[in-house]
Order: C-alpha cells, then sequence, then structure tokens
C-alpha cells in the first residue's frame, strides 16, 4: 500500500492548531491532529449541500451564492455545475493556504473552477463577509468546522448560535436559503435557526453520495 505523505502545514487563524494536507498517490487528506476534516474520494455531503440549495431557488434568473469555506471544493464545483451564467458565486476561505494548496497540490482535483468567472474568493472569515451584506444573497451555505459543534475553531460557534444565525437572515434576501452542513444530527439547532426566523427541513446525506460512507446532515433553512 502506498504510503501517505505530508505535504504541508497550515495555523488556523485565531487558535494554536495546524491543518496538515497529506497524500496517497492521488488521493489527499486534510488533517486536524488525529481527525480527518476531508477526503478527496469522499464528496458526495458536500456536493448535495451546493445542490439541494440551488434546488430552493432555481427560478432565481441571476442568484447570488456565498460559500463559507473552500476545502477540496466540492461545494463549488457541484454549484458551478447547477447554476447558470450569470450566477455569482463568493467563496469565504479564512486559512490562506487552502487556497493555494487548491492552485498547487490539489489543482487537478480543482480543474478551473477557481478562475470560473462566476466565482470570487475572498481569504477571511465567512462570518466577516456575512456581517457586511444585508439583503444581499440569495444562498449562504456553510461547510465551516465540523457544522454547529464546532472542532477546529471555538469562534465558529458565533456561526451557529441565534445571535449568528439572524446575521445570516438579514444578509439574505427575501426567500433566501441557508444550507448548513454538519458531520451528524444535532437536535438542538433546527430550534436555533427558527428561534432566528427560518423555516427548517433537515436531509440525511451520505458522504460517498451514492448511499455510503458516514451518515452526514444538511439544514435547508429558509427566510420567508
Amino acid at each position: 500500500m502506498i504510503p501517505w505523505e505530508k505535504i504541508d502545514t497550515a495555523g488556523i487563524p485565531g487558535t494554536d492548531d495546524e491543518l496538515r494536507l497529506m497524500r496517497r498517490g492521488r488521493e489527499f487528506s486534510i488533517m486536524l491532529g488525529t481527525n480527518e476534516l476531508m477526503n478527496s474520494r469522499l464528496s458526495g455531503s458536500e456536493a448535495a449541500l451546493a445542490t439541494l440549495a440551488a434546488k430552493q431557488i432555481e427560478k432565481i434568473k441571476k442568484p447570488h451564492f456565498l460559500i463559507g469555506g473552500l476545502g477540496m471544493g466540492f461545494t463549488l464545483r457541484a454549484a458551478l455545475a447547477v447554476l447558470g451564467s450569470e450566477a455569482q458565486i463568493v467563496v469565504a476561505e479564512l486559512v490562506p493556504a487552502v487556497v493555494a494548496w487548491a492552485r498547487g497540490p490539489m489543482a487537478e482535483i480543482f480543474g478551473n473552477s477557481l478562475n470560473d468567472p462566476r466565482v470570487s474568493i475572498q481569504e477571511r472569515d465567512v462570518a466577516d463577509v456575512i456581517e457586511r451584506h444585508k439583503h444581499t444573497f440569495d444562498a449562504i451555505l456553510l461547510d465551516v468546522d465540523n457544522g454547529p459543534e464546532a472542532l477546529t475553531r471555538k469562534a465558529n460557534d458565533a456561526l451557529y448560535d441565534v445571535a449568528g444565525l439572524k446575521t445570516a437572515h438579514t444578509a439574505l434576501r427575501r426567500g433566501g436559503v441557508l444550507a448548513v452542513w454538519s458531520s451528524g444530527p444535532n437536535a438542538k439547532f433546527p430550534k436555533s435557526l427558527r428561534q432566528a426566523g427560518f423555516e427548517v427541513n433537515e436531509v440525511a446525506v451520505r458522504a460517498t453520495g451514492k448511499g455510503g460512507g458516514a451518515r452526514h446532515v444538511i439544514w435547508i433553512a429558509t427566510k420567508g
């Protein structure tokens, strides 16, 4: 078996932790300690985050998307595949090295997605982007940390509490959707979404997208 090789490391702003980019043949993994945050073979639920959100607003001719977290680009590429030529997609990525990895070691995975004219990359906290906008986005997609229970950065908790969700609600246009990915269920989170003014639908998805792999959860929260 081909051994794993460490390609690079990157500090996470606001923490003492670091991400590790690993490679085994053509397979990539991003690790935090002993936790695998993402793997290039497992993209189903991250892609579903984009397709489920896009389905909710399919009648909008010029949708404006905000994606929180670039990762390995699964959500971005899925969004590009289903959105029309007049869509705008902003991707906010906190860790600059993740963007560099996308353009460097993982360029084959990303293809031309980062150069698509519909895409703009902002190397900043998605929470800051959300806070700076009002009634701007048709969809906000959050694949940040481990979901509502932060793993990599405690400050991410503020994205998922009621106050943070209300800020996201304000950043959305009427009829807009907040789509949130999570590594697992969270009984309290739908209540927080409703407190923030959203109508909520919970969708169970599998990591491979083909009925296999770990069970993940996506919440589709709609602004009335």
